[in-house]
């Protein structure tokens, strides 16, 4: 079975009743597995079985549903075409809005401001005629498909009211003695009512830009064409020249030069020349990282001053870049668990909504009410309700949080775990290449004179400089600039204890407290902490203490998240010693030493059966049963793909500070969630009822069905402003 993920750019939506009914139409689908619709970025997200269903019949089945699905080209594609057809979208969006903006202002002036004249009325009746027709014909037009596709949308509600109002209006015109009600025009409505509607899809088209803008700008990263240097003869004479290619057309092993300000164009090595490159892009870090031959580079990272030459690794769709697109693209197109009711109520809001407006007029007329105020009313329920505000409540601020965090080099994989980041209450940290950087080095060292033996150090480089231990290399390094290398003769690698050699006619040991152990049995360790020794059989020579460096930002990021209320825990499989020397430096108060990689999915579900929401933060194989148990998997990003794959959250920069804005980050956009919730259930809830007329038997006051157009429009972009907060900080 070969299931696909692919996320495929929707047009038509105009809100949730439509995204519900889209999202109904591909799950119907046989071979597919999953679906997510999303408002927010007009897109679907499928996994089907590509042996049983293809792109062009899920195409086909949404065109059935009266919309469209692109699926020609890869996903970079078909998001050019999606972006160009939205871009033609706006363009004429924004001439409509002008339009109607105008036009409905000179109607108001002419209808409000002039006495009755002759011929007034069919003035109006004529600008009226141009907004419906000009302005308003996409919303006639998408209620038409919905109609025959027996569907109802939003467009539905705008497209029911603009007619009853300029149908009434045209009837008391044309025969205004038939209805005791003579005089009443409401073309001034129907034209305010496009406008402000237009006008608030503008705006809110505006802002929902802003919350998919992180997606956007990390596709801009990508380089359209490189320079590639072959080799060709002439004249019996290699001669390199330069070509300028589509970035397509490189492929593994391809030589690619680099020039200054340039961004780099693939993935590679670098085989001459360095260079400072800005890596912002991919760790959130602005610092620049100094790369020279043997080093790795990554596309759409920025060249600064120098230039050099990169053998391909990965171009196009098989770049670091391209994959972080991909799962910032998949994470936006996901829904959050809260979603679920959303769904539930926007599957049947705009039926519902019809039902009320007939309802109200039915109830003014039964009442005895005049049937100017009962088409008033009902005009108003059918335009100030708004499905698009609860469609638009969730998925604008998982998009807009989702991008923020990936901005800062946080790669979230989905919507469901944005969420539950918001809900941990411990986070569990692995030693090793988590707190720590993972290059031993050492902390501190005494060496013990014996006689006869004048260059102590030389005879520990020496040995140690064939070891190729992680250990053997920290010593290694600290001693280039104070040793000599000498002679060794019978060189013995002991597997799990250390090295022996002899140098000038003596046998020296250079290891762990077992090899001394075993060499010399009761000899005193001159301090608890030593965790490499030199000797021989005279006795200890040297000892060392040799650990690894706590990272710059995890204590930082251990008082952040304990500031957060959030329990702080280290496992680690290393000895007592060297974990409680990491965790005092980090300022860890809970750790466990000796730590079996099984041991850690243990220790996980230990928590959980308390209660306890699990974060796990690792970057090595031996983690990754731990990331998979946890209720959230954070993997370092410099870690094991295995780890990576595991994971639900990916840091980038390996930086643990990350954590704490992580949660941070994913609270702030919990917060959100329910606020546009809130709004958008209330706004409804409130509105509705006012707009059918609730507060005229005590009152008086019967709400406008132009005020009801602003207020529809004025609900949508509340929420999709309120989600753009979260591009911020």
């Amino acid at each position: 079975m070969a299931v696909v993920k692919r996320n495929f750019p929707v047009t038509g939506l105009g809100c949730a009743a439509c995204v519900a009914r889209v999202q109904s139409r591909l799950q119907e689908q046989k071979g597919v597995h999953s679906v997510s619709v999303s408002l927010a970025s007009h897109s679907a997200q499928v996994e089907y079985d590509a042996a049983v269903c293809t792109p062009e019949g899920l195409k086909k089945a949404v065109q059935d549903a009266g919309y469209d699905l692109i699926v020609e080209g890869t996903e970079d594609q078909a998001d050019d075409e999606a972006d160009r057809r939205r871009h033609n979208d706006t363009v004429l969006l924004w001439r409509q809005t002008l339009v109607a903006v105008i036009t409905a202002a000179v109607m108001m002036i002419l209808g409000m401001a002039f006495r009755p004249f002759p011929g007034k009325g069919y003035i109006l009746w004529a600008l009226a005629t141009l907004v419906l027709v000009y302005c308003g014909r996409r919303f006639f037009v998408a209620a038409w498909k919905q109609l025959l596709h027996g569907s109802a949308n939003m467009d539905t509600l705008v497209a029911l009211s603009v007619s009853i109002s300029y149908g009434f209006s045209v009837f008391n015109l044309l025969l205004p003695q038939v209805l005791a009600e003579q005089g009443h025009l409401y073309f001034e409505s129907s034209a305010m009512i496009i406008a402000f509607i237009l006008l608030g899809r503008l705006l809110e088209e505006r802002a929902k830009q802003g919350t998919t803008a992180s997606i956007r700008g990390l596709m801009d990263l990508q380089p359209r064409t490189v320079t590639v240097q072959k080799v060709e003869v002439e004249g019996g004479m290699p001669l390199y020249k330069e070509y300028k290619v589509p970035v397509e057309q490189v492929v593994p092993g391809d030589i690619v030069i680099v020039k200054p300000g340039e961004r780099v164009s693939v993935d590679g090595v670098v085989t001459d020349g360095e260079s400072y490159l800005n890596e912002s892009m991919l760790t959130g870090e602005s610092v620049p990282v100094w790369k020279k031959r043997g080093s790795k580079v990554y596309a759409g990272t920025v060249n600064q001053d120098g230039s050099f030459f990169v053998k391909t690794t990965g171009a196009g769709g098989d770049t670091v870049l391209a994959s972080i697109i991909r799962m910032v693209r998949d994470a936006q197109g996901s829904k959050a668990p809260v979603q679920q009711l959303v769904d539930k109520v926007a599957a049947v809001f705009v039926p519902v909504i019809l039902g009320l407006s007939l309802l109200t007029l039915a109830v003014w007329l039964l009442c005895g009410g005049p049937v100017a105020l009962a088409l008033t009313a009902m005009v108003s329920v059918l335009v100030i309700a708004c499905p698009c505000s609860l469609g638009l409540a969730t998925p604008t601020a998982i998009i807009a949080g989702i991008g923020n965090g990936a901005a800062k080099g946080i790669l979230i994989k989905d919507a469901a775990s944005l969420q539950v980041a918001s809900k941990v209450t411990t986070v569990i940290l692995d030693k090793t290449g988590t707190v720590t950087t993972g290059t031993p080095r050492v902390v501190s060292s005494w060496w013990h004179p014996a006689p006869g033996i004048d260059d102590a150090p030389s005879i520990l480089y020496s040995l140690e400089l064939r070891s190729g231990h992680p250990l053997a290399e920290a010593i290694v390094a600290e001693l280039r600039d104070q040793a000599r290398q000498l002679t060794v003769r019978g060189f013995e690698n002991l597997p799990g204890k250390g090295v022996k050699g002899t140098v000038e006619g003596i046998a020296y040991y250079a290891g762990g407290r077992t090899l001394l152990a075993e060499v010399l049995p009761g000899e005193a360790i001159p301090d608890e902490r030593a965790s490499i020794f030199l000797f021989s059989e005279a006795g200890i020579l040297a000892n060392f203490v040799v650990a690894d460096t706590v990272k710059p930002s995890s204590t930082g990021a251990v008082r952040a998240l304990t500031d957060q209320g959030i329990r702080v825990v280290m496992l680690t499989g290393d000895n007592a010693v060297s974990a409680a020397a990491v965790a005092e430096e980090a300022g860890i108060r809970d750790y466990r030493s000796g730590v079996l990689p099984g041991e850690k999915a243990l220790f996980v579900k230990s928590l959980q059966e308390k209660g306890e929401v699990v974060a796990m933060v690792g970057d090595g194989i031996n983690d990754s049963a731990a990331l998979a148990a946890a209720d959230l998997g954070i993997a370092m990003g410099k870690g094991s793909d295995i780890a990576i794959d595991a994971s639900m959250v990916t840091i980038v920069s390996s930086d643990l500070g990350k954590i704490p804005a992580l949660i941070g980050l994913s609270r702030r956009t919990v917060r959100i969630i329910r606020q546009n919730l809130f709004w958008a259930f209330f706004y409804n809830l409130l509105a509705v009822p006012i707009a059918a007329g609730a507060l005229y038997p005590l009152t008086g006051f019967l709400l406008s069905p132009m005020i009801a157009a602003a207020c529809m429009a004025l609900s949508s972009i509340c929420v999709v402003t309120n989600s753009l907060r979260l591009t911020r900080g």
